[in-house]
């Protein structure tokens, strides 16, 4: 079932999504090639509490605040301390905060030191796809829509598309209806209505489309070992706009006509 959320709900969920866009605009700088997954968790970790939120995905039962996802690793990589980034890593961060109940989400991949130009390219395309997902996210469009937006950006580069994992409604909990596949799909295509909340997540693969789950339960890899990158955004749907919760510059340009 869909939750179409009322303005107070928005209101609170966009506290929600602001908090997150300043605690990456804080943290990003802090991040550099030697840290552990580990610290990198630590550091978001104690910014959300410091804040007086909680890591969304303690709803989950994960073990940590950040899904911290490096190279191969498309999403939920766990973080560790034995786990060290380094120069020329794709790391994805995956965050959400509950504050008050209210829930954000958003993805953004870091390129660290200098990267292999592919990766780089990589990480642009995913970023266009996702800007194109948000674009076509509007009322009277249909979920496919965004995913047609996702794929023709992607497979034009040939690059595989995740279809085992979606993008989502969001808000109110950390996963909610509809699903927001990337690819074109078969099942439920909902129309697009004022009131939807969704994080729209494009998972980008230099290689294979097709992953595969480690033994530890939570970390899924392309199955081809080639990178992935993970870009997502919170959007609010209204009448005659939607607008980009999670937008670094929340501030400048979070509003699409």
């Amino acid at each position: 079932m869909i939750h179409l959320k009322t303005k107070e709900q928005i209101d609170g969920i966009r506290k929600a999504c602001h908090l997150t866009a300043d605690m990456f605009n804080e943290l990003i700088p802090k991040i550099h090639a030697g840290m552990s997954t580990w610290e990198i968790d630590q550091l978001f970790k104690n910014y959300i509490e410091g804040h007086g939120g909680t890591p969304a995905w303690y709803h989950e039962d994960y073990p940590g605040a950040v899904c911290i996802s490096v190279n191969e690793e498309v999403i939920h990589g766990l973080p560790s301390k034995k786990k060290f980034i380094k120069e020329g890593d794709l790391v994805s961060l995956d965050v959400g905060i509950d504050l008050n109940g209210y829930i954000s989400d958003t993805t953004h991949s870091l390129l660290i030191g200098k990267v292999d130009p592919k990766v780089k390219e990589l990480q642009q395309v995913t970023a266009e796809c996702l800007k194109a997902g948000i674009e076509a996210c509007k009322v009277g469009n249909r979920i496919s829509d965004i995913a047609d937006a996702v794929y023709s950006i992607a497979s034009a580069h040939n690059y595989g598309v995740v279809y085992d994992y979606c993008g989502h409604g969001v808000g109110l909990d950390v996963h909610e209806d509809p699903n927001i596949p990337n690819c074109p799909f078969r099942g439920p295509n909902p129309r697009i209505k004022a009131g939807m909340v969704l994080a729209i997540e494009p998972m980008i693969n230099l290689g294979t489309a097709d992953v595969e789950t480690l033994d530890d339960g939570w970390t899924v890899v392309t199955c081809d070992r080639k990178t992935s990158c993970h870009e997502e955004h919170t959007v609010a749907v209204f009448d005659d706009h939607t607008e980009c919760l999670t937008d670094l510059d929340y501030n400048g340009q979070s509003v699409l006509k």
